[in-house]
């Protein structure tokens, strides 16, 4: 007898929901074409009450195992509902989109790895796919998907005690940081929670409340001079005189805002909840103010994700150089890559010099200043202090970024790593990482091998 799963869609409002309805729609064409009944509409379901209203509709079904298509990036709150009303076998699978340069319409891979990480921190199993709907060969694709098991989580390595200059002030920087947390992360961002004794057992570094309509108070009080001197700044770069001039001066307003807190707090770092208030309620967006503190090396992680500005902080220390702190919103295997983004808050010493530094709109919220270009090529590292499935450890990853167009609007890059993409891949989500990784220009393997001997982490290597 064919097996009984029930289908979840899941998407927001705030993403190309045109596209996603497009996409999904052939997404479940696909599955009704499998050995298998399927209980559920194959509507996206755009919030947690639809979802809810859902898990009734199939309560009384006898089901083998639960679908979840990811039509666009969702936090993780809907998925750890479904798993923990079924306790089913999961399936998720996210939708890829192309990189056309223009705003990521689904971001759905994001919200996978969102998922894979709250279900890893719950002991639940789930059996991921990345794929298109109108792949060749995605039936078969699709056969093996739903008759795999779950991928054991990739194992991690005792850190070897290699002495390191950079790796002693990668260190330093990590002990007794302090970090000023401005606002709590979102809903279902399991990714960016932490405990205070947790991390102070760690590196004994300090992390300190701030409100925030501190920030946006703050904000409100910064000098017309010092405003000016910012909109100075940012004179040179292209299409800074197009945006709305309001909104603009608000959103420098905020780059002020965190100078004074910085020197306030006393504080190394900042991780800030970015979204939705400083559109919502204040009227600009923080993203290229996150990119002028972190080319000033004050890293500044989105999501009040403390372990996150942590990172950024150590990977600066030891390269003596800025800190990205990015998505990967893309691994594909036909060109062997992985792109990695944020809206447009790169420092701007990484961009391509070959192409335009452009000043731009958040393509949800519509509000500046964020900045956009591609990374510049060269080697590059990516780290990330992790607590996936609920262990801490030291997450590496090395790669060289390409000469390439930009992929998504924003700030991106391409990524050839140093294994295969889809190994790269495969092992991210079967590891339960965080959806951030922090990266730098140069190979610093050694460095954080010497970092992570220091504060007693196991190693986890993505690239070899």
């Amino acid at each position: 007898m064919a097996r009984k799963l029930g289908l979840f869609v899941l998407g927001r409002a705030t993403f190309d929901v045109d596209y996603a309805r497009a996409c999904a729609a052939r997404a479940v064409e696909v599955l009704r074409m499998q050995d298998c009944r399927l209980a559920g509409t194959g509507a996206i379901l755009f919030d947690n009450a639809e979802v809810t209203a859902a898990l009734d509709d199939i309560a009384e079904e006898k089901l083998d195992g639960i679908v979840v298509v990811q039509s666009t990036f969702t936090d993780a709150e809907a998925v750890c509902m479904i798993a923990e009303r079924t306790g089913l076998p999961l399936y998720i699978w996210a939708l890829p989109e192309p990189r056309t340069g223009g705003r990521l319409r689904l971001n759905a891979f994001c919200g996978l790895n969102l998922a894979a990480h709250a279900l890893g921190l719950r002991n639940v199993p789930c059996i991921s796919l990345y794929a298109a709907p109108d792949a060749p060969a995605i039936e078969t694709e699709i056969a093996g998907w739903l008759a795999a098991e779950p991928a054991a989580p990739p194992r991690t390595r005792v850190a070897e005690p290699v002495p390191s200059e950079a790796g002693a002030r990668g260190l330093d920087a990590l002990r007794g940081a302090r970090i000023g947390r401005i606002g709590a992360h979102p809903a279902g961002f399991d990714t960016c929670a932490y405990e205070p004794a947790r991390l102070s057992r760690l590196c004994d570094a300090h992390v300190e409340p701030v409100a925030l309509e501190d920030l946006f108070a703050a904000a409100r009080e910064v000098p017309d001079s010092a405003v000016g001197a910012l909109l100075e700044e940012c004179s040179a770069v292209s299409g800074i005189g197009e945006l709305d001039p309001d909104q603009l001066l608000r959103s420098l307003r905020l780059k002020g805002a965190l100078d004074a807190l910085k020197e306030r707090g006393r504080f190394d770092g900042f991780a800030l909840r970015c979204w939705p208030e400083t559109f919502t309620e204040y009227g600009g967006a923080i993203c290229g103010p996150v990119g002028m503190m972190g080319e000033k090396r004050t890293p500044c992680a989105c999501e009040a994700d403390v372990y996150g500005a942590l990172t950024s902080l150590m990977l600066q220390a030891l390269s003596d150089a800025p800190a990205f702190l990015a998505d990967i919103v893309d691994i594909d295997d036909a060109t062997d890559t992985g792109v990695v983004w944020h809206c447009g808050q790169a420092p701007a010493s990484m961009a391509d010099p070959a192409a335009p530094l452009e000043a731009t709109i958040h393509s949800n919220r519509r509000m500046p200043l964020l900045f956009q270009f591609p990374l510049k090529p060269g080697r590059v590292t990516l780290a990330r202090i992790s607590q996936a499935r609920g262990a801490q450890s030291m997450v590496v990853a090395g790669g060289e970024m390409i000469a390439a167009p930009p992929s998504f609007s924003g700030t991106s890059g391409v990524v050839r790593f140093d294994t295969a993409a889809k190994t790269v891949r495969q092992r991210l989500l079967a590891a339960g990482l965080e959806h951030h990784l922090a990266l730098v220009y140069g190979d610093h393997r050694d460095a954080l091998e010497h970092v992570a001997h220091g504060l007693g982490l196991p190693v986890l290597d993505l690239t070899q």
